[in-house]
């Protein structure tokens, strides 16, 4: 009988029991104060090393130990008694995994439920995030629908914590109704009261950060600071309830190598600010966060911050490297893993010999067992111990040969991939079946990850064994073999639907490594590429490794990291994407109807970055190339007429957008500018609708940020509403300058009013500025001298102008803001001033803006009356 075993890791345990024990008196000690962000932090377990040596496996058990104790006696022995209850949660972070950000936290929380108290400060914020980023969609419906989540102890009980958490708030602060009333009411009222009476809850009024936090515009930025609330929550927890809480995170290997560690960061800071949990890491790499070299790319980076994750550090928790078995680890997982009537299936002999050759390897073990296994069912008696003296390669071969044809077929097949479906397998080998797939996915060298874009992956070990034994076996293919082999694996991605944004993205991965490592013709890819710039995707596309060793660069490195400098332009100064687009198409390396992705993009940071010219002549290039962003190119066109205030000829060539050509957004963008705010509230909104209706979550997002920033200028109560909404609509996507145009609307439909509103600006301009958004720097300027105008008077209405024209006009670039500025105070520009030519006359013009703000001053007149 074969069963489940894990070897005995009791060095590895009694690090987790020490680092408990440590942490819990550290947490206890009289001065520990978990609001306190500036301490070193202690609250870190690494465990790292190679493949193969049942890192997840540890993972796995510690989790089981800590909840519920592991089945075997005398396995582990258990915490000590002054350790307290603990509750843990496993996360696994593969690539693949479907474990996003946002799924983490609600994981974390999920964990916290099972201490059966609320999470008052927490999940008030969770409310507030929940309403604007998963509009429709209760917490309890999200959760049950994602497997990693609703197989969580606390899944089915966090809602109930949640609205009790709500109403016991609602009650403390003396709002009228129900938890109903709040949520219906989008927390505005609460955070208000809470504001004015938050003494009124103890748990609330000492939590110094809460109601900055709740007021925070809730997107996943604001997101990773809510476990601050959570720590708060748990150090709060009354004593007779209190837990530990175990965070254990998997496969961190893939955290850091997701470009620019920019999910590694987010991890980061949830660690950061939870000083009274453990955080059990395991992954293939040492974590690097005592390097002060990472400083800019990681919150904390320097050993000052992680003084036990640095190398030499003697107590726990710290890191260390998972080593191999002992020996007599080995032989008794041997002689459990297999039994039959309750004794060993394998002699002494066979044990000696399997130990002395797997080097305490956990996947030999597994791989040798298995192999006994299949040798005693097809012999139907028990193998000899020689026939066990091989090494790992030899192992994997033995193990290869013992599959059927068609099987082995199916595995060379998906070792060319990281993750593969039954389908897919099957189609890869070139089969017309399922079963020689079905037969591979069941053997214990397979992983799966049901919420995976696909489901399987080979051991990594076992997939590279695959390509090397090939040079020995009997049935080895050839180099032309594997070529057509790679053909398969790439057609038949190809024809996967890709409509999912998760398989989309893996797809493009796995296909741009196949192209560049068998020289494939890029086909599907191209498609798939443009896909993926037009569905605002920005998942990370790392280019391929160089396996030559510094040869040309092949089209398929150059379209990746065409596609990653795209993406990163979300997230990074947009001269950092312009250099390296430039490179892409220095190279030449890709075919000529692949040229205008880097070429249209990089004139559009050269707009962003004020190159105008440049800009110029590459929306031309690619607009009379006549390619598939011949219309994009063309819409850029627009853009540069319109900041250089050429009006009428952007109109005219707006005209011959179309839908294709998002013509409706771009007669809004001229229309606002006219101050003809309904005809670009109309405008931008019929383009929202289209986006929606043709499933482009990004166009719309977009386009509603634009409405937000045109309504803002008259209906300010409009305004608020469609702020919202852009909000929610931007929670789904990375449209860093739809982000800051948001913010921008917040700025000019609070003009007049607000006092603050000078140092909110000065935000958003060092946002845009490091982002390298001329034209976002451009209106918060606009929108400040909208406030001094409306507030400030002649002096200030001068001084914010000035400020305006000094730091965003260059020649005639946005000097029609700055004529704005004159016409909506109903004065006449300087004669220096470069002039606009308008739609309509400049007295209409005229008119229009300073009928606008006249009711904006009369509005702002009567809300001070009003306070």
């Amino acid at each position: 009988m074969a069963v489940d075993y894990f070897a005995d890791r009791l060095d590895e345990w009694q690090s987790v029991a020490r680092s408990l024990s440590h942490l819990v008196r550290a947490t206890r000690a009289r001065g520990f104060d978990v609001q306190d962000l500036e301490a070193p932090r202690r609250n870190v377990l690494t465990f790292y090393g190679v493949g193969g040596i049942g890192k997840s496996t540890l993972s796995r058990c510690v989790a089981e130990h800590l909840g519920r104790g592991l089945s075997q006696e005398g396995h582990w022995p258990r915490l000590d008694e002054e350790t307290g209850p603990v509750v843990p949660v496993r996360i696994d972070l593969a690539r693949d995994s479907g474990m996003d950000f946002e799924s983490l936290v609600l994981a974390i929380r999920l964990a916290a439920a099972e201490i059966g108290r609320p999470m008052p400060t927490f999940d008030l914020a969770l409310q507030r995030y929940w309403e604007h980023n998963h509009p429709g969609e209760t917490l309890d419906e999200y959760v049950l629908r994602r497997t990693r989540l609703s197989g969580l102890p606390g899944a089915r009980s966090l809602s109930g914590q949640v609205q009790s958490a709500l109403a016991d708030v609602a009650q403390a602060v003396a709002l009228p109704g129900t938890v109903g009333n709040i949520v219906g009411q989008g927390l505005r009222t609460v955070v208000r009261a809470l504001r004015e009476r938050q003494h009124r809850v103890r748990a609330l009024a000492e939590c110094r950060r809460f109601a900055d936090l709740l007021e925070a515009t809730p997107d996943q930025d604001a997101l990773s600071y809510y476990p601050h609330l959570l720590a708060w929550d748990l150090a709060n927890v009354p004593a007779r309830h209190r837990a530990t809480l175990v965070v254990l995170l998997d496969t961190f290997e893939d955290v850091g190598d997701r470009v620019h560690r920019d999910l590694e960061r987010l991890v980061q800071r949830v660690v950061w600010l939870m000083p009274g949990t453990l955080f059990v890491i395991t992954g293939r790499n040492r974590l690097q966060w005592d390097d002060p070299r990472l400083e800019g790319q990681l919150d904390w980076a320097g050993e000052e911050f992680w003084p036990q994750l640095v190398g030499g550090a003697v107590q726990e928790p710290r890191q260390h490297t998972v080593g191999y078995l002992s020996a007599g680890d080995c032989e008794t997982y041997l002689s459990r893993r297999l039994t039959r009537d309750g004794r060993p299936m394998m002699d002494d002999a066979t044990r000696h010999l399997i130990t002395a050759n797997s080097h305490g390897l956990p996947l030999y073990l597994d791989l040798a067992a298995m192999r006994f296994l299949d040798l005693y069912r097809r012999r139907g008696r028990v193998p000899a111990a020689n026939e066990f003296n091989l090494d790992f390669p030899a192992l994997v071969a033995r193990t290869f040969r013992d599959l059927s044809p068609e099987t082995r077929r199916v595995l060379r097949s998906v070792s060319l991939l990281e993750t593969f479906s039954v389908p897919l397998a099957s189609a890869a080998a070139g089969l017309d079946h399922d079963a020689p797939a079905q037969d591979l996915v069941d053997r214990p060298f397979v992983d799966q990850d049901v919420d995976a874009p696909w489901p399987y992956r080979l051991h990594a070990l076992v997939r590279d064994a695959v390509r090397e034994m090939d040079s020995t076996s009997d049935d080895r293919w050839t180099n032309a073999d594997w070529q057509r082999a790679a053909r398969r694996v790439f057609d038949a991605l190809g024809r996967e639907d890709l409509s999912h944004r998760g398989r989309l993205v893996s797809a493009l991965r796995q296909g741009l490594g196949l192209s560049h490592q068998f020289d494939l013709p890029l086909g599907w890819l191209e498609d798939a590429a443009f896909r993926y710039v037009d569905d605002f995707v920005w998942e990370p596309i790392e280019p391929p490794a160089d396996s030559a060793g510094g040869g040309s660069t092949t089209p398929a490195q150059a379209l990746a990291t065409a596609l990653s400098a795209i993406a990163q332009r979300q997230r990074h100064h947009r001269g950092r994407t312009a250099q390296q687009l430039r490179a892409v198409l220095s190279s030449g390396a890709l075919p000529e109807n692949l040229e205008e992705l880097p070429r249209y993009f990089l004139a559009e940071c050269d707009r962003d970055l004020g190159n105008f010219q440049a800009s110029l002549d590459g929306m031309r290039h690619v607009a009379d190339a006549g390619g598939r962003l011949s219309a994009t190119a063309r819409r850029g066109l627009i853009h540069l007429a319109r900041r250089i205030g050429d009006f009428p000829q952007a109109e005219q060539a707006a005209t011959h957008l179309g839908v294709e050509g998002r013509q409706d957004r771009v007669m809004g963008d001229l229309y606002w500018a006219q101050g003809s705010i309904a005809l670009a509230c109309s405008s931008y909104a019929a383009a929202r609708d289209q986006a929606l209706a043709a499933g482009q979550p990004g166009e719309a997002a977009l386009s509603q940020s634009c409405l937000a920033f045109a309504a803002a200028f008259q209906d300010r109560p409009r305004a608020a509403e469609q702020i919202a909404r852009a909000e929610e609509l931007l929670a789904g996507v990375t449209i860093r300058w739809a982000e800051v145009q948001t913010r921008i609307a917040s700025l000019v439909r609070d003009a007049g009013t607000a006092e603050d509103l000078p140092e909110r600006a000065e935000a958003v301009a060092a946002e845009a500025r490091e982002a390298g958004l001329t034209s976002s720097l451009a209106y918060v300027r606009f929108a400040e001298c909208l406030h001094a105008h409306l507030a400030g008077g002649a002096d200030a209405l001068a001084s914010a102008r000035d400020r305006l024209r000094r730091e965003c006009v260059d020649g005639v670039e946005f000097a029609y803001l700055v004529e704005l500025t004159y016409l909506m105070a109903n004065e006449e520009p300087p004669a220096g001033l470069p002039r606009a030519t308008w739609l309509d006359t400049t007295d209409q013009v005229r008119a229009r803006w300073a009928g606008l703000t006249e009711d904006r001053r009369r509005e702002s007149a009567t809300t001070r009356q009003g306070d």
